[in-house]
Protein backbone atom coordinates (compact mmCIF):
# COMPACT_ATOMS: atom_id res chain seq x y z
CA UNK A 1 0.00 0.00 0.00
CA UNK A 2 1.05 3.61 -0.76
CA UNK A 3 2.79 5.77 2.48
CA UNK A 4 -0.33 7.47 3.62
CA UNK A 5 1.91 9.26 6.32
CA UNK A 6 2.92 11.91 3.04
CA UNK A 7 0.41 14.08 2.98
CA UNK A 8 0.02 14.97 -0.44
CA UNK A 9 -0.93 11.17 -1.62
CA UNK A 10 -2.88 10.83 1.50
CA UNK A 11 -4.57 13.68 0.23
CA UNK A 12 -5.28 13.05 -3.66
CA UNK A 13 -6.40 9.59 -2.36
CA UNK A 14 -9.00 11.83 -0.19
CA UNK A 15 -10.01 14.33 -2.94
CA UNK A 16 -10.17 11.45 -5.92
CA UNK A 17 -12.31 8.96 -3.56
CA UNK A 18 -14.44 11.08 -1.00
CA UNK A 19 -17.60 11.60 -3.30
CA UNK A 20 -17.76 8.11 -4.15
CA UNK A 21 -17.61 6.44 -1.21
CA UNK A 22 -19.93 9.17 0.34
CA UNK A 23 -22.48 7.25 -2.54
CA UNK A 24 -21.94 4.27 -1.42
CA UNK A 25 -22.24 5.09 2.06
CA UNK A 26 -25.82 7.44 1.45
CA UNK A 27 -26.98 4.16 -0.49
CA UNK A 28 -26.84 2.01 2.58
CA UNK A 29 -27.46 4.75 5.26
CA UNK A 30 -29.96 7.17 4.07
CA UNK A 31 -28.43 10.49 5.74
CA UNK A 32 -26.28 12.49 3.80
CA UNK A 33 -24.20 13.88 6.37
CA UNK A 34 -24.43 10.40 8.08
CA UNK A 35 -22.49 9.17 4.99
CA UNK A 36 -20.35 12.25 5.08
CA UNK A 37 -19.05 11.08 8.82
CA UNK A 38 -18.57 7.74 8.19
CA UNK A 39 -16.22 8.26 4.96
CA UNK A 40 -14.32 10.80 7.78
CA UNK A 41 -14.30 7.86 10.15
CA UNK A 42 -12.55 6.17 7.38
CA UNK A 43 -10.11 8.40 6.37
CA UNK A 44 -9.37 8.96 10.09
CA UNK A 45 -8.88 5.27 10.65
CA UNK A 46 -6.35 4.71 7.21
CA UNK A 47 -4.18 7.23 8.66
CA UNK A 48 -3.84 6.24 11.75
CA UNK A 49 -3.38 2.91 11.09
CA UNK A 50 -1.48 2.75 7.52
CA UNK A 51 1.60 0.51 9.23
CA UNK A 52 -0.89 -2.39 10.02
CA UNK A 53 -2.87 -2.15 7.18
CA UNK A 54 -2.47 -5.12 4.09
CA UNK A 55 -4.35 -4.32 1.26
CA UNK A 56 -4.51 -6.45 -1.78
CA UNK A 57 -6.91 -5.35 -3.79
CA UNK A 58 -6.94 -1.67 -5.15
CA UNK A 59 -7.70 1.15 -2.92
CA UNK A 60 -11.46 1.12 -4.40
CA UNK A 61 -11.77 -2.24 -3.73
CA UNK A 62 -10.63 -1.94 -0.20
CA UNK A 63 -12.42 1.38 0.58
CA UNK A 64 -15.97 0.37 -0.83
CA UNK A 65 -15.88 -3.17 0.93
CA UNK A 66 -14.63 -1.04 4.38
CA UNK A 67 -17.36 1.58 3.50
CA UNK A 68 -20.37 -0.34 2.90
CA UNK A 69 -19.33 -2.18 6.69
CA UNK A 70 -18.99 0.62 8.48
CA UNK A 71 -21.94 1.76 7.29
CA UNK A 72 -23.92 -1.49 8.14
CA UNK A 73 -22.78 -0.81 11.56
CA UNK A 74 -23.71 2.22 12.00
CA UNK A 75 -27.34 1.08 10.84
CA UNK A 76 -27.22 -1.79 13.29
CA UNK A 77 -26.17 0.55 16.15
CA UNK A 78 -28.38 2.54 15.92
CA UNK A 79 -31.72 0.57 15.04
CA UNK A 80 -32.73 0.02 18.19
CA UNK A 81 -31.95 3.67 19.57
CA UNK A 82 -34.37 4.29 16.87
CA UNK A 83 -36.85 2.26 17.64
CA UNK A 84 -36.99 3.67 21.04
CA UNK A 85 -37.32 7.11 19.67
CA UNK A 86 -39.85 5.90 17.01
CA UNK A 87 -42.25 4.11 19.64
CA UNK A 88 -45.59 5.36 20.31
CA UNK A 89 -47.35 4.23 23.03
CA UNK A 90 -50.85 2.80 22.32
CA UNK A 91 -52.61 1.55 25.00
CA UNK A 92 -54.05 -1.97 23.33
CA UNK A 93 -57.59 -1.10 23.33
CA UNK A 94 -57.59 1.62 21.38
CA UNK A 95 -55.23 -0.43 19.05
CA UNK A 96 -57.49 -3.21 18.64
CA UNK A 97 -60.03 -1.22 18.46
CA UNK A 98 -58.65 0.98 15.67
CA UNK A 99 -57.33 -1.77 13.26
CA UNK A 100 -60.69 -3.69 13.65
CA UNK A 101 -63.23 -0.75 13.01
CA UNK A 102 -60.95 0.20 9.56
CA UNK A 103 -60.89 -3.71 8.15
CA UNK A 104 -64.69 -3.89 8.71
CA UNK A 105 -65.10 -0.91 6.82
CA UNK A 106 -63.20 -1.81 3.80
CA UNK A 107 -64.17 -5.51 4.04
CA UNK A 108 -67.76 -4.87 2.45
CA UNK A 109 -65.53 -2.53 -0.31
CA UNK A 110 -63.79 -6.03 -1.66
CA UNK A 111 -66.92 -7.67 -1.42
CA UNK A 112 -68.67 -5.48 -3.63
CA UNK A 113 -65.83 -5.54 -6.10
CA UNK A 114 -65.51 -8.79 -6.23
CA UNK A 115 -69.09 -9.70 -6.54
CA UNK A 116 -69.20 -7.18 -9.60
CA UNK A 117 -67.25 -9.76 -11.21
CA UNK A 118 -68.84 -12.02 -13.40
CA UNK A 119 -69.70 -15.43 -11.24
CA UNK A 120 -67.19 -17.84 -13.43
CA UNK A 121 -64.78 -15.70 -13.36
CA UNK A 122 -64.99 -14.66 -9.85
CA UNK A 123 -64.37 -18.60 -8.95
CA UNK A 124 -61.22 -18.60 -10.90
CA UNK A 125 -60.38 -15.29 -9.26
CA UNK A 126 -61.46 -16.47 -5.55
CA UNK A 127 -59.56 -20.18 -6.54
CA UNK A 128 -56.26 -18.16 -7.33
CA UNK A 129 -55.94 -15.07 -5.30
CA UNK A 130 -57.48 -16.76 -2.16
CA UNK A 131 -56.90 -20.31 -1.94
CA UNK A 132 -53.75 -19.64 -3.90
CA UNK A 133 -54.09 -22.28 -6.53
CA UNK A 134 -51.75 -22.03 -9.36
CA UNK A 135 -53.40 -21.81 -12.64
CA UNK A 136 -52.39 -25.30 -13.81
CA UNK A 137 -54.37 -26.54 -10.62
CA UNK A 138 -57.25 -24.65 -11.62
CA UNK A 139 -57.02 -25.95 -15.46
CA UNK A 140 -57.14 -29.40 -14.11
CA UNK A 141 -60.15 -29.05 -11.40
CA UNK A 142 -62.25 -27.29 -13.76
CA UNK A 143 -61.48 -29.41 -16.58
CA UNK A 144 -60.59 -25.98 -18.73
CA UNK A 145 -57.26 -25.26 -20.40
CA UNK A 146 -54.79 -22.94 -18.65
CA UNK A 147 -55.18 -20.36 -21.32
CA UNK A 148 -58.73 -20.36 -20.01
CA UNK A 149 -57.59 -19.29 -16.86
CA UNK A 150 -55.34 -16.58 -17.76
CA UNK A 151 -57.93 -14.95 -20.07
CA UNK A 152 -60.36 -15.14 -17.17
CA UNK A 153 -57.62 -14.06 -14.69
CA UNK A 154 -56.64 -11.00 -17.26
CA UNK A 155 -60.58 -9.96 -17.24
CA UNK A 156 -61.17 -10.17 -14.05
CA UNK A 157 -58.26 -8.17 -12.88
CA UNK A 158 -59.27 -5.74 -15.44
CA UNK A 159 -62.90 -5.42 -14.39
CA UNK A 160 -61.41 -4.69 -11.20
CA UNK A 161 -59.78 -1.55 -12.34
CA UNK A 162 -62.75 0.02 -14.00
CA UNK A 163 -64.46 -0.39 -10.72
CA UNK A 164 -61.38 1.26 -8.85
CA UNK A 165 -58.29 3.24 -9.06
CA UNK A 166 -54.87 0.87 -9.09
CA UNK A 167 -54.25 2.38 -5.69
CA UNK A 168 -57.33 0.28 -4.18
CA UNK A 169 -56.74 -2.34 -6.47
CA UNK A 170 -53.03 -3.04 -4.86
CA UNK A 171 -54.34 -2.44 -1.24
CA UNK A 172 -57.41 -4.88 -2.44
CA UNK A 173 -54.90 -7.53 -2.92
CA UNK A 174 -52.70 -6.93 -0.14
CA UNK A 175 -55.93 -7.42 1.93
CA UNK A 176 -56.46 -10.44 0.16
CA UNK A 177 -53.00 -11.75 1.16
CA UNK A 178 -53.30 -10.98 4.46
CA UNK A 179 -56.42 -13.13 4.80
CA UNK A 180 -54.64 -15.62 3.61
Amino acid sequence: MLNHKDFKIFEALYKEHFVFFSLVSFNIVKDKDVAKDIVQDFFTYLWEKEEALNVTSTFKAYGTKAIKNLSLQYLEKNKTISLQQNKIAIPKSEEQITFESTEENKKPKIQTLIEKIPQARREIFILHVVEGLSYQEIAEDNNISINTVKTQMKRAYASLRESQNISQLKFILYFVWLIK
